[in-house]
């Protein structure tokens, strides 16, 4: 078998051939080198830090704040148990006492619980008590007025007397104006002849 014979003129053919290919070929776009990475400026670094200043003292604003709040709830749930038991204990000590017809004087009977009211004021001392003194209905309006005055004056002495201070005390009388019965015997009046307590 023979070989084929490349002649002179086809190596030129093809020569010419590859070096119009060689010329009609795009040339690849050169690319941009790529951009060499800065820092941050000095004006960005201070603009960031005064950013991070402000944020941060907003958030110290927003704690003080937050811790205010709480510490004003805690006082107002503490007044409000305070003013809780101000008046439960209220409830109990300043209980009325009573006094026998037309007179003034302590009776023994009511001495424990003057003690108790003398207690509650050394435990409560910012309270402070109006004494009112009350009689049953019969009698004039002055002279029940005139009575009732002295059975207050005479708590008000005994409560001294159990180291109750007299700044403590206001005094009223209401004679027979406001009866707790109304029925005209003496069960009745036995209950309107009495001392009365009230907080201001």
């Amino acid at each position: 078998m023979t070989r084929p014979t490349i002649t002179a003129s086809a190596m030129l053919a093809g020569a010419i051939l590859l070096g119009t290919g060689l010329a009609c070929k795009k040339p690849e776009p050169m690319q941009a080198p790529a951009p060499v990475k800065q820092g941050p400026t000095q004006a960005e670094l201070d603009a960031k830090a005064a950013a991070d200043r402000k944020a941060a003292e907003e958030a110290k604003r927003r704690q003080a704040e937050l811790e205010a709040a709480k510490k004003a709830e805690e006082a107002k749930r503490l007044a409000a148990e305070n003013a809780a038991a101000l008046k439960r204990a209220a409830a109990e000590a300043l209980k009325d006492i009573h006094f026998d017809y037309d007179k003034s004087e302590i009776k023994a009977e009511d001495r424990a619980q003057l003690q108790k009211i003398s207690d509650f004021l050394k435990a409560y001392p910012a309270v402070k008590v109006e004494i009112q003194g009350h009689c049953d209905e019969r009698g004039t309006n002055e002279y029940n007025l005139a009575l009732g005055n002295r059975r207050a004056s005479a708590t008000l002495q005994y409560l001294m007397a159990l180291g109750s201070p007299d700044q403590k005390f206001t005094l009223i009388s209401f004679g027979k104006e406001k009866p707790l019965c109304t029925e005209g015997n003496e069960a009745c009046w036995r209950k309107n002849r009495r001392a009365h307590f009230e907080l201001k």
